[in-house]
């Protein structure tokens, strides 16, 4: 009696109201009290504004559509609302089948569809991406046409005997009988369709039918565009959460380098003073010696000096004290070298791009981070193997470009940090932990190439496909910010018109290959 009420077959009603009145009784009585679809509905009463009627399917409708606009509006994201949206309309209308169309720009696309299979359930699915009306094969295009210019319900009783679908090759190839397309409109503003058919029947989409779809449409574009907003706002929230990590990241970076060019000024004037003290000295200890030599050739040394020369071992520390010296020169010429890669490293990037050798700039960013290169307790020093090629200095902004070989070593460097919670000392040991590093030019392609590899545990193919997203990161909570990669590409691409891809396969590690354009 409810499947027959809802399908609005009325002769049936009657003829099973009049053959199991019994069976009926506790229905019939609630339905005593005539309602009707065009009823004003006020916190929960149901007031009279036109002659009621006495068939329940009216009644049912009513709660019918009460349910289903209350279920719409509490959804709030869009896919979940659309799949509501599709299923309540499919359990009002009688439809076998139904699609959802919605505006983008002047064109209507496809989103999702909904169809009654042959075990009475309603099996719904949203198309990712949407697919546009001819694509997506789902509606007959002059019907939808006719609607978006009129943005008027249109009910079509039996599509084969109507004018205007008799060439539509929907209509053709899929030969359904009852259509009913209906817009969907915020405040005159055509935000989609709803399109039904019923394969089944003609006739199918009674007055009823229709008023119940209007309703439905009208809660369904204000849901849509709550949907929208919330969207919206989301991605809105989550731009400025990620400008905000951008910034503090940038930040970072910017106190490091003027943290490194402190130290570096710092040594340097020290480190100067030394170098040129050596050279003074050697030129002294020269003279000294000298002199020595002389003075032995003329006064041997006898008694208390010679048993002192003798002591001391005057012959060979004549003879190592030069060695001496210029290991000494030596140390400060590598401190020099340091001072030097540290200034590299943190170099202002200037308003235009300058001239840069990147072998230096990869050379000073594992200075920085030798540190954590170095053995623990827990695994041995991680090997950097240098392949550096003889490639051209290229235009581009050394800082930044530091801060992409400086997030991916880096990354490397967490892998066996992490991989070294779980693997013993003596397997680290055998299996040592290496990053490599070459540069190659590219005079075909003129470009330069930059590769770091390390033999980590690699990623599988869902992880690689999003290493670059923003904001996605394999990192524990409060140990990654997903921007250092996205970053990193967006420095390499767009600032410097180049490109950054990654290689990787699970459990035999990680490439990255960046290739930058060579000018001029």
């Amino acid at each position: 009696y409810y499947d027959y009420a809802r399908w609005g077959a009325k002769a049936k009603l009657t003829d099973l109201e009049t053959r199991y009145p019994q069976l009926l009784a506790p229905i019939l009585k609630q339905a005593q009290t005539p309602l009707c679809i065009d009823e004003t509905l006020f916190a929960g009463t149901v007031t009279a504004t036109s002659a009621s009627s006495s068939s329940l399917s009216d009644t049912l409708d009513l709660f019918a559509i009460l349910k289903a606009s209350q279920t719409l509006s509490s959804e709030i994201e869009i896919e979940q609302l659309i799949g509501t949206l599709l299923l309540t309309v499919m359990q009002t209308s009688g439809a076998t089948q139904c699609a959802l169309m919605l505006s983008q720009g002047p064109n209507l696309t496809v989103h999702a569809r909904a169809a009654l299979r042959a075990s009475r359930q309603i099996e719904t699915q949203i198309l990712h991406p949407p697919q546009s009306l001819v694509e997506s094969g789902l509606v007959p295009i002059s019907l939808v046409i006719k609607v978006k210019r009129s943005l008027q319900p249109t009910v079509i009783n039996n599509a084969a005997q109507e004018a205007l679908l008799i060439s539509d090759a929907y209509i053709q190839n899929q030969q359904p009988k009852s259509l009913l397309c209906s817009p969907i409109l915020q405040q005159g503003k055509l935000l989609g369709m709803v399109y039904l058919e019923n394969n089944l029947a003609t006739g199918a989409f009674t007055q009823d039918r229709v008023e119940v779809l209007n309703l439905l449409c009208a809660q369904a574009a204000i849901s849509l565009e709550n949907a929208r907003l919330y969207q919206q706002a989301q991605a809105y929230a989550q731009q400025l959460e990620a400008s905000q990590l951008q910034i503090v990241q940038s930040e970072k970076m910017a106190t490091l380098g003027n943290l490194v060019a402190g130290v570096a000024h710092e040594i340097n004037n020290p480190v100067g003073f030394l170098n040129g003290s050596i050279n003074h000295a050697k030129d002294y200890i020269r003279d000294l010696c000298k002199y020595l030599e002389i003075y032995q050739r003329h006064q041997p040394p006898r008694g208390s000096v010679a048993k002192l020369a003798e002591e001391i071992d005057l012959e060979f520390l004549l003879e190592d004290l030069p060695n001496l010296i210029d290991s000494m020169k030596g140390a400060t010429d590598r401190i020099k070298g340091i001072s030097t890669s540290l200034r590299i490293f943190s170099r202002a990037d200037q308003e235009h791009k300058v001239r840069a050798n990147l072998n230096q700039g990869l050379d000073s960013t594992l200075l920085i981070l030798k540190y954590r290169l170095k053995g623990n307790e827990y695994r041995p020093a991680i090997q950097v193997i240098r392949n550096y090629g003889d490639i051209p200095e290229i235009d581009c902004f050394p800082g930044q470009l530091n801060q992409v070989f400086m997030n991916i070593l880096a990354n490397a460097i967490d892998i066996f940090d992490e991989m070294a919670q779980q693997a013993t000392l003596e397997k680290l040991e055998n299996h040592p932990q290496q990053i490599t590093i070459q540069t190659t030019f590219l005079p075909e392609k003129k470009a330069v190439e930059i590769r770091i590899a390390d033999n980590g545990k690699g990623m599988n193919e869902t992880v690689k496909s999003k290493i670059f997203d923003h904001l996605f990161t394999t990192k524990g909570v409060g140990k990654g910010t997903g921007l250092g990669l996205a970053i990193a590409r967006k420095i390499v691409m767009e600032k410097h018109q180049g490109r950054l891809e990654v290689q990787s396969k699970l459990g035999q590690g990680t490439e990255f290959s960046i290739c930058l354009p060579v000018r001029g």
